[in-house]
């Protein structure tokens, strides 16, 4: 079976990982969690 979720490296400008920090922790979820959740929110969006 495959795995649900992959490993990836990417780079981020400081100040928006500074941000993005700071609303995970305030929506009470991971950094890695929270990123999901914004990328599946957009390509939602998207489609």
């Amino acid at each position: 079976m495959k795995p649900l979720k992959e490993k990836v490296s990417i780079t981020i400008d400081k100040d928006i990982l500074e941000k993005l920090r700071t609303e995970a922790e305030a929506d009470d979820r991971s950094l890695s969690q929270f990123i999901n959740l914004i990328l599946k929110e957009y390509l939602k969006e998207k489609a």
